[in-house]
């Protein structure tokens, strides 16, 4: 069967039902292919930062207050040090990603896109996709698959390398959070990234090198971790999957654009994920109502600066125990820097703010701390 569709999403993960519903909203008709059925999980943090939570209040979706956890900044811990930044007057959401995904679709599916469950992309060119019941002419495609996406594959827009893989296992635990913020904690070769959930429940990701670095081990080296989590039942299984600095030399092609994980992934220490591609799908809305990728091109870049830049340096920390500790004692006693660096994190600094005495004042600090 032949059917036109303006706009043709491959992958129904958030970042791809974001960015339909944001096409869609701009008048054109969309239709989304995903070759798996929903529901959808994914290890991750499950936190959406405040510019994320912005986005999808853009396009008129706002999160339940039963499912979705606001939890007001970062706290930084390791063995000697703990340090906390609040957002500037904003929240963060936390919400399981199961419960996330059905939401969206249910906006999407009120806003006028199409889905097509169980539908695999079995051959691409420029004019046209191919699922094993339906051949569906585009004037966009946009690729919202993943990590391995194969869009960006048949595209050209793999990268060269992909940089400073780690492996992330996640579940949760039956536990009322302790805490209105995410947490990081910090020891010699991994992160616990603590995440405050709805339904008393926390989200716990442990992020490292090693592929066989799990829970049950790595939170013997965490004593306060220990201690609250010690004898608390899982509530979901452990999930993992990979997570790298990756970055694209390009995300366009012709009327091709990537979006999300399949454009590029920053670590997920960093939790900017699921913000990421939000603020994506409103920047590609707009460039293809304006019929011009190069619009995209450049505003993904703009976005994902500084995502790219906290990943370097939380990865530096997470690396050298010693470039860590310093770091950490010098936001412990200067916390004000912390919030200034949460503030251009977070996008409601820029990082073109910070000048040059800033940055010599931070490293004499830093030497000294």
């Amino acid at each position: 069967m032949n059917i036109r569709s303006e706009v043709i999403v491959v992958g129904a993960g958030p970042a791809g039902i974001v960015a339909a519903i944001a096409a869609q909203k701009r008048g054109q008709q969309v239709t989304v292919l995903d070759a798996r059925k929903p529901p959808f999980d994914k290890p991750c943090g499950e936190g959406i930062l405040p510019q994320g939570v912005a986005a999808l209040k853009t396009l008129g979706i706002s999160l339940p207050a039963e499912s979705a956890f606001p939890f007001r900044g970062i706290r930084f811990v390791d063995e000697n040090n703990s340090v906390r930044a609040d957002f500037a007057d904003e929240t963060g959401l936390s919400v399981r990603r199961v419960k996330l995904h059905q939401l969206l679709v249910d906006h999407a599916m009120e806003a006028g896109v199409e889905f097509r469950w169980g539908a695999r992309a079995t051959q691409i060119d420029r004019q046209t996709v191919t699922t094993p019941l339906e051949n569906f002419s585009y004037d966009w495609l946009i690729g919202a698959d993943g990590q391995n996406s194969q869009i960006r594959k048949w595209a050209g827009l793999n990268p060269s390398v992909v940089r400073k893989k780690r492996f992330g296992f996640c579940s949760h635990f039956h536990l009322e959070p302790w805490s209105d913020v995410a947490e990081v904690h910090w020891a010699h070769g991994c992160q616990i990234f603590i995440t405050p959930m709805r339904g008393h429940e926390v989200g716990v990701a442990v992020i490292s090198r090693d592929s066989q670095l799990r829970f049950d081990k790595a939170i013997q080296r965490f004593p306060f971790l220990a201690e609250k989590l010690g004898g608390v039942e899982p509530t979901t299984r452990e999930l993992g999957d990979t997570t790298s600095l990756r970055i694209l030399p390009a995300v366009t092609n012709g009327r091709v654009a990537l979006i999300g994980d399949a454009s590029g992934t920053v670590d997920a220490v960093t939790g900017h994920g699921l913000s990421l591609s939000f603020q994506q799908a409103l920047s590609l809305a707009e460039s293809m109502e304006l019929r011009d990728l190069a619009y995209y091109e450049s505003s993904h870049k703009q976005i994902a600066s500084i995502a790219i830049t906290m990943t370097r340096l939380m990865l530096l920390m997470s690396e050298n125990d010693w470039i860590r500790r310093r770091t950490l004692r010098l936001l412990q006693i200067t916390p004000s820097l912390f919030t200034r660096m949460l503030a251009i994190h977070t996008g409601t600094v820029p990082l073109s703010s910070v000048g040059m005495a800033e940055i010599a004042d931070f490293s004499w600090k830093f030497l000294r701390a």
